[in-house]
């Protein structure tokens, strides 16, 4: 729905509702519901895979189609990030946010920095990942508020040239909210566990899981010798757990 259908609709709402709702301005309520597009995290994950998927595909079609994935490990890192991506190369396209586990354990752990061995709290990954969508949601709306007020500038100098310019740009906005992808260690214990776990960060709004087969209880960074290793079977269950 473009800026000035959702203008129309509200109008045509608030007429409805009779003089109770006199006070409230149409272009108001359309601003507020463009500044505020996701509702919650499971819209963000539905929006995002949707992304995930297009890239894949692409990438399999063209290796040279790739996309990026830039580490994080607090809401206003995630937020500059993007908001210089965006303002580099124009675009968000292509770009993600890789939310690791060993950043969590060495820097947003309660119990203080940790080694890469799932010692930190779990809820700390799906805490993360809502603070990071609530960052990037604020740098949406702090870019469309600009518009906004341009807008609102165009039409008292009268320029309306420029006005339609920026409610044209207001419709193409392109939010700052990308896909992330978030490490869920081993699981943090059985399939019923990383099925909890992998809810709550779902909900929270990944669309996309990271998860190793190693034994949880003995879990370390996987880029050291030594990894203890779950048989197949244990491993797909908790795959399927993610999955489902």
């Amino acid at each position: 729905m473009t800026y000035q259908d959702q203008i129309a609709r509200t109008a045509s709402l608030i007429e409805g509702q009779g003089p109770a709702w006199a006070g409230i301005a149409p272009e108001a309520v359309a601003r507020m519901r463009a500044q505020n597009r996701f509702q919650s995290g499971l819209d963000i994950a539905r929006y995002t895979a949707g992304i995930m998927r297009r890239d894949m595909a692409a990438y399999d079609a063209d290796p040279a189609a790739y996309t990026q994935s830039l580490g994080c490990w607090h809401g206003f890192i995630g937020q500059q990030k993007m908001i210089a991506v965006k303002k580099h190369f124009g675009t968000t396209k292509g770009r993600y946010l890789y939310l690791s586990g060993w950043m969590i354990a060495a820097l947003r752990s309660d119990f203080g920095p940790l080694p890469d061995q799932s010692m930190h709290e779990k809820t700390s990954v799906p805490a993360l990942i809502e603070e990071l969508y609530t960052f990037l949601r604020q740098a949406d709306a702090r870019e469309l508020g600009m518009m906004f007020r341009d807008l609102d500038a165009a039409r008292a100098a009268g320029n309306e040239i420029e006005a339609q310019r920026l409610v044209h740009a207001i419709d193409a906005h392109e939010t700052h909210v990308v896909p992330i992808i978030a490490d869920i260690d081993a699981g943090f214990g059985n399939a019923e566990a990383t099925y909890l776990l992998a809810r709550k960060m779902i909900e929270a709004g990944a669309c996309a899981l990271q998860i190793e087969n190693q034994v949880s209880d003995e879990k370390q960074c996987g880029h050291q010798d030594g990894k203890v290793t779950v048989p197949h079977e244990d491993f797909l269950a908790k795959v399927r757990a993610c999955r489902y």
